[in-house]
């Protein structure tokens, strides 16, 4: 399978001050308020943000609200026009949301990111989930990525 032909653009946190260094920014579902990986593949054109859930599956109450959270915030920062502010290239491009996570989720997990894929569907949004093991989307070792 081909690797998508992804840019990578500077991680971005709502809530970070702008004069932080941006490798400072914790990732991770559990920080809702830290844009974890925003890239841009070419073709096809789309923006892409990923978040990163680099636990096991073990708190699932815990981690599915913090993951609603997380969407919640990727959401608004772009679809409240952060995004667009930020990266005015992006304005009009269609928009892919991925959960890369380290273990498959099991079926209440599924249940709740099959329900947050027919919802974006609805704005025409793509949502998929990547089980990457113990890398990120990067390729990169979970402890190691920088991204």
């Amino acid at each position: 399978m081909s690797q998508p032909n992804y840019t990578s653009q500077p991680a971005h946190s709502a809530y970070q001050p702008p004069t932080e260094p941006e490798s400072i920014a914790p990732k991770g579902v559990e920080h809702a308020g830290v844009i974890d990986f925003l890239g841009f593949n070419r073709v096809p054109e789309e923006v892409l943000l990923v978040m990163v859930e680099k636990r096991q599956w073990t708190d699932i109450e815990l981690q599915l609200f913090q993951l609603q959270e997380k969407l919640n915030a990727y959401l608004s920062f772009a679809l409240d026009g952060e995004m667009a502010d930020a990266y005015p290239d992006f304005i009009g491009k269609p928009l892919r949301i991925r959960l890369d996570c380290v273990a498959p989720p099991g079926q209440q997990e599924l249940a709740f990111l099959q329900h947050v894929h027919d919802q974006l569907a609805l704005q025409s949004i793509a949502f998929e989930v990547e089980v990457t093991g113990e890398t990120c989307g990067c390729g990169q070792p979970i402890a190691d990525c920088d991204r």
